[in-house]
């Protein structure tokens, strides 16, 4: 049980790192995005209180129908006679899955399009780049603050599309991961204080808040760790994340951000809403760059430091019970 949740993450993390995301069409998240779109505007009412059961039912029903989908699929390969081909299938399997909650090389090709507009002095494709991963309205955005907006969406990323998934897979295997990922995806689609979304969205900001408040705060432990060992400013990381951590609207995505802003020396800032860190506010293309060198690497710690003493703790105390 051990050996197999750990090669299931081990599998996952090097298939994202090798071939990156499915295409649209085949990513699981798509599916969830497009049930979560459906079911929207059937949870819309003018009743506040009907549309805020409204959202508890998309994030539940969505939920039911992806645990009972992986229960189906377990069932299936616990059939196979030969349990040493059942292992093998549910480690394949598990980890293509798992894989398609985790986006480690995606989010360096999105950080990578924005820089490579930069590059090429097209500021407005860069700013569309950037919409492409950040929540905020790029429309008006300076260079500096187009760079920012990508340093603080891999900071927050590094939660939302690599540790928060492991972090729950450790803990209630596939169907944590994806439950994750239907409350991140759903968050992302609805959850918003606008007129339009904040009764139908309050569940999954809700549940969003929640599921990432260990998280991201573990995250940005290992980020400053993941800092000392690239040769960055870890002791500035940890003041920035102590002081500054509690800075965003987010109570959660403060954390990583601040941590990241330390360890490179710099500042980001988002206008109107919050400045993290005391470095330079000027920005450049080896910022992203060290940035995504340490978001892989906070990655790989994560799953040493943090998942697998959570996997082998949990299973330790599941032979205890049972045996």
């Amino acid at each position: 049980m051990i050996l197999e949740s750990l090669f299931i993450i081990g599998f996952a993390i090097f298939i994202d790192l090798t071939f990156g995301d499915p295409k649209n069409k085949y990513h699981p998240t798509a599916w969830m995005g497009r049930l979560i779109a459906i079911l929207t505007p059937i949870a819309k009412n003018q009743n506040p209180t009907i549309e805020k059961a409204g959202g508890i039912l998309i994030i539940t029903l969505t939920s039911i129908i992806v645990i009972s989908l992986l229960l189906i699929l377990n069932v299936g390969i616990s059939m196979i006679s030969f349990d040493y081909i059942s292992i093998i299938a549910s480690i394949i399997i598990g980890g293509l899955l798992l894989k398609t909650t985790i986006a480690i090389r995606g989010m360096e090709k999105h950080a990578k399009k924005v820089l490579e507009s930069l590059d090429q002095d097209n500021l407005e494709k860069a700013r569309t780049n950037l919409s492409m991963i950040v929540k905020r309205n790029t429309k008006n955005l300076d260079k500096n603050h187009v760079i920012s907006g990508v340093l603080e969406s891999i900071s927050e990323n590094t939660v939302d599309g690599i540790t928060g998934p492991l972090f729950y897979f450790s803990i209630f295997g596939l169907p944590g991961a994806f439950v994750y990922r239907v409350i991140n995806t759903a968050d992302s689609m609805i959850g918003y204080k606008t007129d339009l979304f904040k009764n139908v969205g309050w569940f999954t900001a809700t549940c969003d808040t929640i599921v990432n408040y260990i998280p991201s705060r573990l995250t940005g432990l290992i980020m400053i760790i993941s800092a000392a060992i690239l040769q960055n400013n870890w002791k500035e990381s940890y003041k920035i994340m102590i002081r500054d951590g509690k800075k965003t609207e987010s109570p959660n995505a403060g954390y990583p951000m601040a941590a990241l802003a330390g360890a490179l020396e710099t500042k980001f800032e988002k206008i109107n809403h919050y400045k993290l860190g005391d470095g330079e506010i000027t920005l450049t293309k080896e910022h992203v760059c060290s940035a995504i060198t340490m978001m892989k690497l906070t990655s790989i710690l994560f799953f040493g430091i943090v998942t697998i003493p959570i996997i082998t703790i949990l299973s330790l105390i599941g032979w205890w019970i049972y045996a």
